[in-house]
């Protein structure tokens, strides 16, 4: 067999995504997805997601960013490749 295709993206995503459970609600679904990595708060009310993993399980959790948990309001996903070449061992709220 082939060698898995692993990526890191950086996702900014902006609306009403503090006080939402976004993070936590990012941390579950990436630890479903086997994705290593971290959400954190930015002062502007954005949220950060970094996304290490195989490219079809990153690709799943950016789509399911775009939507979030129920109480979030997702307004826009800013995705770009990131070049963290030693991505942590697990998924980690920040």
């Amino acid at each position: 067999m082939g060698e898995r295709a692993l990526v890191a993206k950086r996702c900014m995503v902006s609306g009403k995504v503090q006080g939402v459970w976004f993070r936590a609600s990012a941390k579950r679904e990436a630890d479903r997805l086997g994705i290593t990595g971290h959400a954190r708060n930015f002062a502007d009310g954005s949220v950060e997601v970094l996304a290490c993993g195989e490219a079809d399980a990153v690709a799943m959790l950016i789509e399911w960013l775009h939507a979030g948990p129920p109480q979030a309001q997702v307004e826009s996903v800013v995705v770009a490749d990131a070049d963290d070449s030693t991505p942590s061992s697990a998924f980690q709220i920040k």
